[in-house]
């Protein structure tokens, strides 16, 4: 029987660039900063300036296109689809916006394909996008550990942050149990490929969901039980190994994402339309 390959490329990669040497901190507010950024605009211009920078930021990180293709292939399915689910709930929201209706194509009822509704489909499908290389150049280059720390230094409590580390950290470690049970159970003679009815599919990804539920369980435990024996959690603060002390280089990033905010909350306020419509 032939098997699924499922390959899990999302996690830290340590390929030195120089966005490794940021600290957890400086990239943590880069992308909290980003995503503010996008939030706040609907400006294509600055949408596609932002995935360029994006993409530029990923391919500055030294992570081969080949491991995150495709979910960047995913990614995009799914907003195209959203894009064409709002067409059908909404089929005039961009005319709404833009002001103004230039018919391409006449259809029935209110479904008639305009300049306008195409622009602001293209625009909020660039818009969600833009997070997607960010949202990868952080967790390609920010250790848990390193992240941890991070938000514990910008006031969260310890016991959360090391909650945001382990879960990182061993979300890897579930994917491949997963792989591996599902091998296991596939040489038992489950399928779950697309020759048996849904039913029956879903039959049987439940018998590699319980295992893998009872070994994650086991798992945690294991770990409680190591943290409680070394006393996790009796002091009020604790320090972090990874911590990585604040360079040059983080206060000149700092200092830019606070400026491009800066003007972007500046081209918000001043602007007339939501949209930037150029017809």
């Amino acid at each position: 029987m032939k098997t699924n390959k499922i390959k899990f490329g999302i996690s830290y990669a340590n390929t030195g660039s120089p966005l490794h040497a940021l600290n957890g901190i400086t990239k943590f507010i880069l992308f909290m900063g980003w995503v503010t950024m996008v939030l706040t605009t609907f400006d294509l211009r600055i949408i596609c300036v932002l995935i360029l920078v994006g993409f530029s930021l990923l391919k500055l990180s030294r992570v081969p296109f080949a491991t995150y293709k495709p979910l960047m292939i995913g990614t995009a399915s799914v907003l195209v689809m959203n894009a064409l689910f709002m067409f059908l709930i909404a089929p005039q929201q961009g005319v709404e916006y833009m002001g103004s209706e230039t018919v391409l194509i006449a259809m029935a009822g209110n479904y008639s394909i305009t300049t306008e509704t195409l622009f602001y489909l293209l625009t909020v499908t660039l818009k969600y996008f833009s997070m997607f290389p960010i949202a990868l150049v952080f967790v390609f280059t920010t250790h848990p550990t390193e992240f941890s720390a991070s938000l514990n230094k910008l006031g969260v409590p310890y016991r959360i942050a090391y909650v945001v580390s382990l879960t990182l950290r061993y979300l890897p470690e579930v994917t491949k149990d997963f792989v591996n049970i599902m091998h296991a159970q596939q040489a038992r003679g489950v399928d779950i490929s697309k020759n048996v009815p849904v039913l029956t599919r879903i039959k049987n990804v439940a018998k590699i969901l319980g295992p893998l539920i009872f070994s994650s369980l086991d798992r945690a435990d294991v770990i409680s039980n190591a943290m409680t024996l070394r006393g996790f959690g009796r002091n009020k603060k604790r320090s972090w190994y990874s911590l990585k002390p604040m360079t040059k280089a983080d206060y000149m990033v700092l200092i830019v994402i606070a400026s491009v905010l800066t003007l972007g909350f500046i081209n918000r306020y001043q602007s007339e339309q939501l949209f930037w419509y150029p017809f």
